[in-house]
């Protein structure tokens, strides 16, 4: 019986695609470290997230692949991942140790973009990403109420702001700076001027993922953030009815304009669950964020529903995907997250 080579192995592994990127495993870079023992081979394939929704597939397709092999009697695998650095504009300089931003906004206040920001940033967490969350809404910074922190903070002897930490992600927020009734009476150069130290003037270490949650509206403020901030891309998100609809594609447009790639938009507060009936009624109108994403070429991440548990988890601290992680508007929140990373995984390497 002839050896097993090492190119035999890289030959089998060539008939492997990832249907999302369109490429086999072996061209993509996700095949390392293969070991030869006799008839067993073991390697490690490292996807772009441990979020992959594809992961089992490609897990299984990769073994058959490499037991088809004549003399191949074992195959063992190790699947990691590495999460690969964004592509940003090639006018703005990326955030030092930052791989990705995401920019969460919307057209209009009062759709529950902060809610999503934050559960995002956790259920990102909760795939084994490093996350940070910078809160952008200077005039009204929910963060801390959010996350449950109060404390203000501090600085390194370098003078970098140190983020706080809570339920493994990294906060910084003006919210952290001020008390909760003072208000932050500043116009727009001063506003910038934050902004900017918060990106570049604090320690963030090394993050896979900064969400960004960013004031609501398209004005002034909104244009200015997303011409300065080095975005990867964009997360809208709006409510069923009509008004919220309008805003969110003016939202859309406004990202398309400074060429921030879309990554998908999240319908929340898209329908209400009667607990003692089960029976479910669409307060918002119906299928509003659908007809937004087949009009602008962006996919729908996802719907989340209206519930008690969503608003108390942000009112007492202790986000949803925290504080009741096995219930359905987590896993809606998980399944989100999952198919942010994968479009981020698409728009690097596609």
């Amino acid at each position: 019986m002839e050896n097993i080579t090492e190119a035999q192995v890289l030959d089998a592994l060539r008939t492997v695609m990832d249907p999302e990127l369109g490429k086999d495993l072996v061209t993509l870079n996700m095949i390392k470290d293969i070991k030869i023992n006799g008839s067993k081979v073991h390697f490690n394939l490292i996807l772009t997230t441990m979020a992959c929704p594809l992961k089992k597939e490609l897990e299984t397709n990769s073994i058959n692949a490499v037991k088809a092999i004549p003399g191949v009697t074992e195959v063992a695998i190790v699947t990691g991942a590495n999460v690969p650095q964004g592509k940003h504009l090639p006018d703005k300089a990326p955030i030092p140790g930052i791989k990705n931003t995401i920019a969460v906004a919307s057209g209009k206040g009062g759709v529950g973009k902060s809610t999503v920001s934050v559960n995002l940033a956790l259920a990102l967490a909760k795939t084994g990403a490093k996350v940070g969350i910078l809160d952008t809404d200077i005039y009204g910074p929910s963060l801390p109420l959010m996350m449950g922190l109060h404390e203000p903070l501090m600085a390194t002897p370098q003078e970098k702001l140190v983020p706080l930490e809570k339920y493994g992600v990294k906060l910084v927020s003006v919210g952290f700076m001020l008390d909760e009734e003072t208000p932050l009476i500043w116009r727009g150069p001063l506003v910038m001027q934050l902004i900017k130290q918060f990106l570049t003037g604090v320690d963030w270490g090394d993050l896979d993922y900064l969400v960004i949650d960013l004031p609501p509206g398209t004005g002034d403020v909104q244009l200015t953030l997303v011409q300065t901030i080095p975005l990867t891309g964009a997360v809208i998100v709006t409510t069923p009815q009509d008004v919220a609809l309008i805003d969110a594609r003016r939202a859309i447009k406004m990202f398309n304009e400074v060429k921030v790639p879309i990554l998908g938009i999240v319908e929340n507060m898209s329908f209400f669950v009667c607990p003692h009936c089960n029976g479910t009624s669409e307060i918002f109108s119906h299928g509003g964020g659908q007809k937004t994403s087949e009009r602008y070429s962006v996919p729908l991440l996802g719907k989340i529903p209206i519930d008690i548990e969503i608003r108390e988890g942000g009112d007492t601290g202790k986000p949803i995907v925290e504080s009741a992680p096995d219930s359905v508007h987590s896993k809606a929140f998980l399944d989100i997250a999952c198919t942010v990373a994968s479009r981020i995984s698409v728009l690097d390497l596609a």
